[in-house]
C-alpha cells in the first residue's frame, strides 16, 4: 500500500493505453478522527490470479485537497 501526502504534476511524453480493470474505495478514519480515502484496484481479466488485489492507494487529507482542485483546474 502506498499513502500519499502530495500530488506534484509531471507532464507524461506519451499516452498509453491502459487495460480496464475493478476499484473499490472506502474512507478510513484513524484515531486523530482524519478521513482518509483508498482505493484498491484488482487484477485484470488477464491476470493469472484475477480477482486478487492488486494495488492501494490511500490518500491523506491533504493530498485530497490536492486533488479536489486539481479536478476543478481542469473542469474534470
Amino acid at each position: 500500500m502506498a499513502l500519499v501526502e502530495n500530488i506534484s504534476p509531471l507532464k507524461l511524453g506519451r499516452d498509453i493505453d491502459h487495460k480496464c480493470v475493478e476499484c473499490t474505495f472506502d474512507v478510513i478514519t484513524n484515531a486523530e478522527g482524519e478521513k482518509f480515502l483508498q482505493l484498491d484496484t484488482y487484477g485484470s481479466s488477464e491476470r493469472q490470479l484475477q480477482g486478487k488485489k492488486s494495488q492501494s492507494l490511500r490518500l491523506s487529507p491533504n493530498a485530497l485537497q490536492q486533488l479536489k482542485q486539481i479536478i476543478q483546474a481542469h473542469n474534470l
